[in-house]
């Protein structure tokens, strides 16, 4: 057996470490494949497996190993292919180990590998060409690139970078480009950005056209927060229009509004860009149906009440976001912790209606697991025990526990009680929550007349 090991530690942005010499260690005699006389300390490749890999396939990594089965190859052969690994940059540590093939006369080889991780989408700015004519370029030229996926190391983002600026010189752009890990659109995703060397111009000024439905004051001050003093591409600005101004006109029914044209100009009296955006609101649109769709833990009647969204008006998507989250509660307080409540829209433009359907993932019911009192006397603690109403294996309301201690210190069923706290955990093996109630004071003791038999406060 040839045991290879190496150790490469690649840090982003920085250039890739020596290699160390490496001793194989050779195995007896028995287990050595027989040499070919021609080629000695060769032997055909008889399989090639990879271990450790996740973003990546076999295929892809054995591509760029450079071997195939069939070819002759020996240590110097792996060593070659385990550089060409790590110089790819998508592997933090590779190593390998080729043995004699069971039953046929060659060797079956063994990449283990280490991925960079983490690993960014990437995301195209401000480049003179179409966004999706270069993921086709990096497609064409690294078969391990994923628009989803790539580690932010040197050699991967100085590799990709030439290649853009190559593909932008044979368009007849001079453009020079770098590439970092920066945050894009409003939810501020990390991404791994390719855009212009140069300092792009700033947005100083936003002006709308055509607009009528929505004041010019109102999608100034939407547009603004976000846009005002960020650096200007066509592709971000969309972005920054469909997060921010877009939810504006759909809380007043306008479904298909557009924002047909977009021109910029350099601002007057401050530095930056004044950017002419032109709207095509369209018409106002009715909800005619909110409903849920698919299974439901708790009676869907009750959870659209709940929503409290009126049906056969103008279509507000503010409210009917207000009442998906108001749906989201209802399921956490009947002990679905993880409740995750979506909806889908069904736009009939011939009788300007919309319809919701809202779709329910409860995950897992968690109940009452262990109730733990502390601070009390024994009958302090009885007491708590009786009224406290989820009872051990009940579905489990979050709310609970701290509404439970404030109806105590208004209720006044303790003689000097200080601050109280209410402390869980939540166990997801089982679905189940321990709570811990801690009361703290100078001795505090139940009232006389409100022991065992007294009224709790609830």
């Amino acid at each position: 057996m040839k045991w290879l090991p190496l150790l490469f530690l690649a840090a982003a942005f920085t250039a890739p470490a020596q290699t160390p010499a490496n001793t194989p260690r050779r195995s007896a005699s028995s287990k050595t494949p027989p040499s070919s006389s021609a080629s000695p300390g060769k032997w055909p490749i008889v399989s090639l497996s990879v271990e450790g890999n996740h973003h990546y396939t076999r295929e892809q990594v054995l591509a760029l190993t450079g071997l195939k089965a069939g070819q002759l190859a020996g240590k110097q052969e792996f060593d070659a292919a385990r550089d060409r690994l790590l110089a790819s940059g998508f592997f933090d540590m590779v190593d390998y180990q080729f043995e004699p093939a069971a039953n046929q006369n060659g060797e079956a080889g063994v990449f283990r590998v280490t991925e960079s991780d983490p690993t960014y989408p990437v995301h195209f700015e401000a480049l003179p060409v179409p966004s999706a004519e270069l993921e086709a370029l990096l497609h064409n030229k690294d078969p391990m690139f994923s628009a989803a996926s790539v580690p932010p190391t040197k050699p991967v983002l100085d590799r990709y970078t030439a290649w853009i600026q190559d593909f932008l010189a044979s368009k007849g752009s001079s453009e020079k480009v770098v590439a970092r890990v920066d945050a894009i659109g409003t939810n501020n995703q990390l991404a791994i950005v390719f855009r212009p060397a140069r300092n792009l111009p700033v947005v100083a000024l936003v002006t709308f056209l055509g607009n009528q439905a929505v004041p010019e004051n109102v999608l100034r001050d939407f547009i603004g927060g976000v846009a005002v003093g960020v650096p200007y591409t066509e592709d971000h600005f969309r972005e920054l229009l469909d997060t921010g101004v877009r939810p504006v006109y759909e809380a007043r029914g306008r479904m298909r509004v557009k924002f047909t044209t977009i021109r910029t100009e350099p601002a007057t009296g401050v530095q930056g860009l004044h950017v002419f955006v032109t709207v095509e609101e369209g018409d106002s649109y009715q909800l005619a149906k909110f409903a849920i769709a698919g299974p439901c833990p708790i009676r869907p009647e009750q959870l659209i009440k709940t929503a409290d969204v009126p049906v056969n008006q103008v279509a507000n998507f503010d409210r009917i976001s207000d009442g998906m989250e108001k749906m989201r509660k209802a399921l956490v307080r009947g002990g679905y912790l993880n409740a995750q409540v979506t909806n889908e829209r069904s736009i009939d433009d011939a009788k300007k209606t919309v319809d919701v359907a809202v779709h329910v993932d409860s995950g897992p019911l968690f109940v009452m697991g262990k109730l733990t009192i502390a601070g009390l006397d024994l009958d302090g603690e009885a007491e708590m025990r009786r009224i406290f109403s989820i009872k051990e294996g009940r579905p489990f309301n979050p709310d609970y526990p701290d509404q439970f201690l404030k109806g105590v210190h208004a209720e006044g069923l303790f003689d000097n009680l200080g601050a109280t706290k209410a402390d869980t955990k939540i166990n997801d093996r089982d679905h189940s929550v321990d709570v811990t109630l801690t009361f703290s004071g100078a001795g505090p003791q139940t009232k006389q007349g409100q022991g065992r038999g007294g009224r709790g406060p609830f």
